[in-house]
């Protein structure tokens, strides 16, 4: 590819993103791969190495990291902390996945709100040469946690919806596709970008003892709806919808997430049950590459469809 103006980034990865940071740079020879030795001491504590980092003063320089569990974030801290100092040209982090964004809220006196703790970590990145960090992430949890991050660090804000956007358009029935929100905030999120599209809202309403899914506007009737939100965790809001839609007439129901998080393998309730990948209630399940221990385990598994991110973070490398 033609490298010419842009700029030479030098791509340094955790264990858990190697295969992410292969596809990055299999998408622009102006990035190289540099890799750092995981390793720990006998106590447990991690026992790092940037190999060749004389090599990288004065380049530019990126980290793909995956906090997909407390147990990971420390050792990739350390990294991303000593990266900056090595007297590159400049430094940007991308996390794909924001892991402590849905815990934003305090709703009584006493509850930590770890997105924002999270966020100062990350502002607290040291300087590079060519000054403040540029942090890559994507469909944050709320879009106000921008403001959580501090003047030390640049925040690009990403979105995987033009990913979704070209997949649906290579669907045979992407004349008749709906797109759903299974609340008011993945509206509020994700709506403007998908303006062309006839649109469903659903909304959690409490009946007696039980919050149940209804659609508080649009028709999904005859359509192939499509479920649009960042992340799943359990999945159950979208089963929930995907049941109400179809009392509703939907032809038939797809979703797509940024993030499959599916703690405790609970992707696997919307695992296809007959060997022809049918049986799910689900006709496409669309997911990003952002949690990569996730994907690893649903990416040959129906009806799951893993959209990569490489190219998207390929690009914003360069901004």
């Amino acid at each position: 590819m033609e490298t010419s103006g842009k700029k030479q980034i030098q791509l340094f990865y955790c264990v858990q993103t190697e295969e992410l940071a292969r596809k990055i740079a299999q998408h622009s020879d102006s990035i190289s791969l540099q890799s750092i030795s995981w390793r720990n001491f006998d106590d447990g504590f991690p026992n790092l190495f940037i190999n060749k980092a004389q090599d990288i003063r004065g380049k530019h320089v990126a980290f793909l990291a995956s906090f997909s569990s407390p147990d990971v974030i420390f050792e990739q801290i350390s990294v991303i902390y000593a990266l900056p100092k090595l007297f590159v040209a400049s430094f940007t982090l991308v996390l794909p996945f924001f892991p402590t964004g849905s815990f934003e809220r305090m709703e009584e006196e006493g509850d930590v709100a770890t997105a924002f703790t999270m966020a100062r970590i990350l502002s607290n990145i040291p300087k590079s040469r060519g000054g403040p960090t540029s942090l890559v992430t994507y469909d944050i949890h709320a879009l106000q946690e921008r403001f959580y991050f501090g003047d030390d660090v640049l925040p690009c804000f990403e979105t995987g919806i033009p990913l979704l956007l070209n997949r649906i358009r290579q669907l045979p029935d992407a004349d008749n596709i709906t797109i759903a929100f299974p609340d008011d905030g993945a509206w509020k999120r994700f709506h403007k970008q998908l303006l062309h599209f006839p649109m469903v809202v659903c909304a959690k309403v409490r009946e007696g003892d039980k919050r149940i899914v209804r659609i508080k506007e649009g028709n999904p009737e005859g359509r192939h709806v499509v479920i649009v939100d960042d992340l799943v965790q359990s999945g159950g809001t979208l089963i929930e919808c995907q049941k109400v839609l179809v009392a509703h007439g939907a032809k038939k129901v797809s979703a797509y997430v940024t993030h499959a998080v599916f703690p405790k393998q609970s992707w696997s309730r919307f695992e296809a049950t007959n060997s022809d990948g049918s049986g799910s209630p689900f006709a496409y399940f669309w997911v990003t590459d952002s949690c990569p221990v996730t994907i690893k385990a649903i990416e040959k598994k129906a009806p799951f469809e893993v959209i990569s991110l490489a190219g998207s973070i390929a690009d914003a490398l360069q901004i």
